[in-house]
């Protein structure tokens, strides 16, 4: 079976990584474009990078040694590699479209290559916790250009947005640019699904004897009725003020979770002190 990429870095078809990776960069510097000015040089780089595109990435080589040239319609790598130039696409485009599939996308590839170029272009975007929840606009640079977009509310991790015809162009189409969010965390709210967690801090006797206290959240400030004998790490539910729910168009809630401070024992007078020991009851 014939593996022509093997050829193209001039080794053996059992060539491990660490040989690979070193006949790559001899070759490359003796084919580059400004080191090299013969008229075969430039081609003969491309080829090196697509070869060395392949044989450097583990899952790559192991579908190629599985069929060899046969992906290339049973050509040789250099034959392929000036019939795809040619064309007018980037051979390692090709490569990656190629790769992308699977086994399964070399299968159907007959006497040549047919598959489209993916020019869609994946990127992270990471956005802060409150423009997650809120929406907002945020700047983004692609193609050396600035771009304002717009955060639906209630956006999630991992979430796409996809702008249309941002994408990378070949011969007259153009692809998508898909961003995946990624959310800071917040120091301030958690968050699970589309309900919010606050914690708060209240004082041993607004937890004793109840109290009202302001609270700041992402919408509007309200007060919050603490009752009598409230716990350390008692929740209270308030009802719509979580993440909004882009597909059931609903508002998840906010829980607020009181953290209770206790007074320190120095910071008191002696005969409240006294007080509080002689009249505060035991665990029953």
């Amino acid at each position: 079976m014939a593996k022509s990429l093997y050829e193209t870095l001039e080794l053996e078809d059992n060539a491990d990584s660490s040989t690979i990776k070193k006949a790559y960069k001899k070759l490359a510097k003796k084919y580059h474009p400004d080191l090299n000015k013969s008229k075969e040089a430039e081609e003969k780089f491309k080829e090196i990078n697509g070869a060395y595109e392949v044989l450097s990435d583990s899952s790559k080589k192991a579908q190629y040694d599985q069929v060899g040239d046969s992906m290339f319609g049973g050509q040789n790598f250099h034959d392929f590699s000036q019939g795809s130039t040619r064309g007018g696409a980037d051979l390692n485009d090709i490569l990656n479209q190629m790769f992308s599939g699977g086994m399964g996308g070399m299968g159907g590839m007959g006497g040549g290559f047919h598959q489209e170029i993916n020019l869609d272009i994946n990127m992270n975007l990471n956005i802060d916790f409150n423009t997650a929840i809120l929406g907002g606009k945020q700047n983004i640079n692609i193609h050396n250009e600035s771009k304002t977009i717009s955060i639906p509310k209630g956006a999630n991790h991992q979430d796409k947005l996809r702008l249309k015809g941002l994408g990378k162009s070949s011969n007259g189409r153009v692809g998508d640019l898909y961003l995946i969010l990624k959310i800071n965390a917040s120091y301030e709210y958690g968050r699970d699904g589309d309900d919010l967690e606050k914690e708060v801090k209240i004082s041993l006797k607004d937890a004793m004897f109840g109290a009202k206290i302001d609270i700041k959240t992402l919408y509007k400030d309200l007060k919050l009725k603490i009752p009598q004998n409230t716990k350390h790490q008692q929740r209270f539910r308030v009802k719509s003020l979580g993440a909004y729910n882009r597909k059931t168009k609903e508002m998840g809630d906010l829980y607020i979770k009181v953290n209770i401070i206790i007074p320190k024992i120095e910071n008191l007078s002696d005969d409240f002190k006294k007080t509080l020991q002689s009249n505060l009851p035991e665990v029953p």
